[in-house]
């Protein structure tokens, strides 16, 4: 109940920062399972795609979240896991495991990702190059549809080395869906990949 009721809070604390609009550019929200990757800026990225979604599409659709930072207090762990649901990913590349277990296993229980391809937040006009994980998982489930999107203001949000949100005007603009091509090589893909995130930025 808790959870339920903190998750109901930050839906209307984002509509009031932000005023959360979700512009479906290209592809409809949509019950199947999705791939969706985004640009990222800000700690509120995770927030503000997931308050994006469609209540229908939210209860199936769970965020990566980076596990030494979402797990180092107590709130930070419970916000993340009972209100938002969200999958954690080493980044210690020392770990003797897989960075993308977690998030095949969700795939595989049917549910949808959210995505930062960059791996970690940026702060110039367009994204970093994007990391080999989205191919991976393009690769290992061809069936699951691909969704770039564009989370345009949030960073003004949430600025890098801020804790104090500021009210801007925010949207998050989902683009047409794509697939990983016969034959398609790493590097091609991420660049058409990460071209259709920025192309969303002009629509």
């Amino acid at each position: 109940m808790r959870a339920k009721l903190m998750s109901w809070f930050l839906l209307g604390l984002i509509r009031v920062l932000t005023g959360s609009q979700a512009r479906w550019y290209g592809c409809p929200p949509k019950a199947e399972q999705r791939i969706y990757f985004a640009n990222h800026q800000s700690h509120a990225d995770l927030v503000m795609i997931w308050a994006a979604l469609p209540k229908e599409l939210r209860a199936v659709t769970r965020a990566i979240a980076a596990k030494d930072y979402w797990t180092k207090t107590p709130f930070k762990r419970w916000l993340t896991s009972a209100v938002f649901n969200v999958i954690y990913v080493s980044r210690d590349r020392s770990a003797d495991e897989d960075p993308l277990e977690p998030l095949c296993e969700a795939l595989q229980h049917g549910d949808s990702i959210i995505l930062f391809p960059e791996g970690t937040r940026g702060s110039a006009d367009e994204p970093q190059p994007f990391k080999a994980g989205l191919y991976n998982l393009a690769q290992r489930f061809p069936n699951v549809v691909l969704v770039p999107a564009w989370i345009n203001n949030v960073q003004r949000v949430m600025p890098k080395g801020e804790v104090v949100p500021v009210p801007v005007l925010c949207s998050v603009t989902f683009g047409a869906s794509m697939h990983l091509q016969d034959g398609e090589e790493r590097r091609a893909f991420l660049e058409r990949a990460r071209s259709a995130v920025i192309a969303l930025r002009e629509v």
